[in-house]
């Protein structure tokens, strides 16, 4: 049963650490996986844990550099390791269950690390407000056993931020990051071309000030900017606008548009059927 309030739930979460031992934290440094490493680092001490960063076409540009930066300074052993998800057909092919067999594999080579360097087990940073959506990498991971100690303390995301703060940990106010790939829609086959494309045109966007925002493809020649309904006026700005749409055209986005529905997570999962979240609930 979760513990109630923020402070019963971060001794939850350290206890729930403290019972494996020790532990191989999937780190990918953003504010989830940070606090659950910082948790695992005070539950067990640095030398029973193991933050591993995962560096891939997928995954933003410079993601894994600030990971190590960020491991380091927390005092965690730390280990960077190249994967090839779209060498996988079934990555590549982009289908709605995408993310199932790219954790599949992922997680797999996590568990192998954990047992060459005899960890208990393997946690990542899943928390409760995950489960309320079209997640079916949390499928992967537990048919595989992967140890979800935010989930299983009952930390919700907001929740996170909060004691990571409290912490003083960085990450408190990170913006997520997820998997590029979910910048493109379903049946439109990854690349990496594609993937560096979207990554480019995120961090160029940021580099004006919108920190939070995705920039998701229509097809290979139209962006839709997703960012916080407060800041869309921004992006229309004179000195903004011309910035954007030049620098995205250099990218080969020749249609640059501006989604007024705003920035939400997973906005490519509207389009799915509803029978596809039902059978991906059914299995999980």
């Amino acid at each position: 049963m979760p513990a109630d309030g923020p402070d019963a739930k971060h001794r939850a979460l350290q206890a729930v650490l403290a019972e494996r031992g020790s532990v191989l934290v999937a780190f990918s440094g953003g504010a989830d996986s940070s606090l659950a490493l910082r948790a695992a680092l005070d539950a067990l001490g640095s030398e029973r844990v193991l933050a591993v960063t995962v560096r891939s076409a997928m995954h933003p540009p410079g993601e894994a550099v600030e990971a190590a930066a960020l491991a380091r300074a927390l005092g965690a052993a730390h280990l960077t390791i190249e994967a090839t998800p779209l060498a996988d057909p079934l990555v590549a092919a982009n289908a709605p269950d995408r993310c199932y067999h790219c954790k599949r594999s992922l997680f797999a080579s996590l568990l192998a690390i954990a047992r060459e360097r005899a960890l208990a087990a393997v946690a990542d940073g899943t928390t409760a407000d995950d489960l309320g959506v079209y997640r079916p990498g949390l499928r992967a991971c537990a048919e595989l056993g992967i140890l979800q100690p935010l989930r299983q303390a009952g930390l919700n995301k907001a929740e996170v931020r909060e004691l990571s703060a409290r912490l003083g940990l960085p990450t408190a106010r990170k913006p997520a990051s997820p998997c590029l790939a979910t910048r493109l829609p379903y049946g439109m086959p990854l690349t990496e071309a594609r993937l560096q494309r979207v990554g480019a045109a995120e961090e160029l966007i940021r580099g004006l000030g919108i920190e939070r925002l995705r920039v998701r493809l229509v097809d290979d020649h139209t962006a839709r900017i997703e960012a916080p309904l407060d800041q869309l006026a921004e992006l229309c700005q004179s000195d903004v606008r011309p910035q954007v749409v030049d620098g995205l055209r250099a990218l080969g986005l020749n249609y640059v548009t501006l989604d007024l529905a705003g920035l939400r997570s997973g906005s490519m999962d509207e389009m799915l059927p509803p029978q596809v979240i039902a059978e991906e609930d059914a299995q999980s």
